[in-house]
């Protein structure tokens, strides 16, 4: 059956002023007509009643490999606007997985992504073992949206090296192992190859993650396979070793585009991140495709100091992640601990979440009914009122409450002058949503609705097509997905309908709704009227319908 959304105005993703009134035709999931006064005959008929109509937003930076074995929702990004998710970002999958290894997989999930141990027990469906299968698996479980897979360059290390993944370079022999199996991942139909060098991914025990031992050599040689086959990204979060100039290099040897993830403004470094982008822009004038993967929020995270993530980047807190809790408060009682912690926070801020702004990191909830006066207040004030070293104070709080304590820190993207000028960089891609993970420390889920409501429609930094078209036609773009991203005729029908005047985000909540009732933060979407997957309508005015056929393709085919 034909339907047609009536009298929209129309913003088709390519970045130009929107159209309107206008009518858009769908038939068996295609947009088969966009125009004035369509016939209605024999068709379904939604009258947009002068609402904006624009393509469904592509999250290219989530990391719901394994949540998308037991949700086909995605939530909460199905009700936030997005119609297409990539997934295995920084290299943390889930495939290719001997049985053997789960456990420490999903352990290194825990640490690294912020995840629940327990939900990753109860909601794995392990019925897979190497990526073709897992692909197939989540194929026909069925999806809500459309889900574009990396290659996963940690998980590939573990199935490869065991142990010896977190310990050293890999061989010849292994090398050549891996090449194969990104190469049958490639064939598979994955969007491309995901790693990580950031010194703040760390898996179980505090050990670095898998990637992070990777070579030159080892790095060079699996971007390469992408090159034969002459289509694929090749996606890296990158640490010092892997600076831009680096990029570019390994760009020209490997002939693919390269997504450098994550480029977020640090007040304590203020011209770092617009040094990067020029750097990339300088790649780009030479004809290397570098994107930088930015941010339009700001990064604030949730944590105890059972999970203390933001500090997980220093060196010196690597004591701390390397053992349980009932050892824990001796080393955070350490004098020695405390000492080399203040000191590496005393040192020029390299590529790290947290740079000693204690007056970014506040108490937002107390276990201890006794301690209740913290709450709200900022670690700097209260240890200033208490004539305490902020890191002492801050850990012999959280020790007296029993480790329990919920503190929040403002870590990078604060500086909202700042973030303005990074989201309109001609050499960024706004991104970084982090779906998927960091359960409870904070959910970016909706970070396209914060573009057009807080960036474009509130503060004016970029007009709302813009705004679209960066969240639409360009990742589909940059990403080479096919018959997606505009509102065009013979294009994917994938859509968002919403009110200019009152689109955005809503505040995050707790839910305890994943496996095993375990916590996460969510948020609510404001303003949006509709989202069409495939031209199947899975949301309206009220939240999620209630769909009984999952209209989401697993996207398998990508351009050159």
């Amino acid at each position: 059956m034909k339907t047609i959304i009536r009298n929209a105005q129309v913003y088709d993703g390519s970045g130009s002023p929107p159209q309107g009134p206008r009518d858009v035709a769908i038939e068996n999931g295609i947009i088969c007509q966009v125009g004035k006064d369509l016939d209605t005959a024999g068709a379904g008929v939604i009258d947009a009643d002068g609402l904006a109509l624009m393509p469904g937003i592509i999250d290219t930076h989530t990391h719901y490999d394994a949540q998308v074995t037991w949700d086909p929702l995605l939530d909460p990004s199905s009700s936030l606007g997005v119609t297409t998710a990539v997934i295995g970002n920084c290299g943390f999958t889930i495939a290719p997985c001997r049985q053997a290894d789960r456990e420490l997989i999903m352990r290194n999930l825990t640490q690294v992504e912020g995840m629940s141990l327990d939900a990753l027990r109860a909601g794995i469906d392990w019925s897979f073992e190497s990526i073709p299968e897992y692909l197939d698996m989540i194929e026909g479980r069925g999806l809500a949206l459309n889900v574009a897979a990396f290659i996963g360059h940690s998980s590939l290390r573990t199935y490869v090296m065991g142990d010896a993944a977190t310990e050293r370079a890999a061989n010849d022999d292994e090398i050549a192992a891996m090449e194969a199996i990104v190469d049958a991942g490639m064939r598979a139909g994955a969007i491309g190859f995901a790693t990580s060098t950031a010194p703040q991914h760390n898996g179980h025990g505090g050990l670095p993650m898998p990637s992070r031992l990777a070579d030159d050599q080892e790095l060079e040689a699996l971007g390469r396979v992408l090159g034969k086959h002459q289509r694929g990204i090749f996606m890296l979060t990158k640490g010092a070793r892997t600076d831009v100039p680096y990029l570019e290099n390994l760009a020209e040897k490997i002939g693919r585009p390269i997504m450098i993830a994550a480029l977020l403004h640090n007040s304590t470094n203020p011209s770092g991140t617009f040094d990067e982008l020029a750097a990339i822009s300088a790649a780009r004038s030479r004809g290397q495709e570098l994107w930088g993967q930015v941010s339009c929020c700001p990064l604030t995270m949730d944590f105890t100091i059972r999970s203390a993530y933001p500090f997980e980047s220093l060196r010196a807190w690597g004591p701390a992640m390397k053992v349980g809790p009932e050892a824990l408060p001796a080393i955070l009682s350490d004098t020695g601990f405390r000492d080399a912690v203040k000191a590496e926070l005393s040192e020029p801020a390299g590529v790290r979440l947290f740079n000693g702004e204690w007056h970014k990191l506040a108490v937002v909830e107390v276990a201890h009914p006794e301690h209740a006066s913290a709450e709200g207040k900022t670690v700097e004030q209260l240890a200033n009122d208490a004539g305490a070293e902020p890191l002492d104070w801050m850990l012999d709080f959280a020790l007296a409450d029993e480790m329990d304590t919920i503190f929040t820190a403002v870590l990078l993207n604060s500086d909202e002058d700042a973030v303005g000028q990074i989201i309109r960089d001609p050499s960024a891609s706004v991104a970084l949503s982090d779906a998927g993970a960091h359960l409870t420390f904070f959910c970016d889920a909706g970070f396209g609705l914060h573009l057009m409501g807080h960036w474009s429609r509130d503060l004016g930094i970029l007009p709302m097509e813009t705004a679209v078209h960066e969240l639409s036609g360009k990742p589909a773009q940059i990403f080479r997905i096919p018959n997606r991203g505009l509102i065009a005729k013979g294009y994917h029908a994938d859509l968002l309908l919403f009110d200019p005047a009152t689109i955005g985000r809503g505040r995050n909540r707790r839910v305890f709704d994943l496996p095993g009732n375990g916590p996460r933060l969510t948020c609510d979407a404001a303003g949006v009227h509709g989202v069409w997957v495939n031209g199947t309508r899975i949301s309206d005015e009220n939240g999620l319908l209630p769909i009984s056929t999952h209209p989401g393709h697993l996207l398998r085919e990508f351009g050159a």
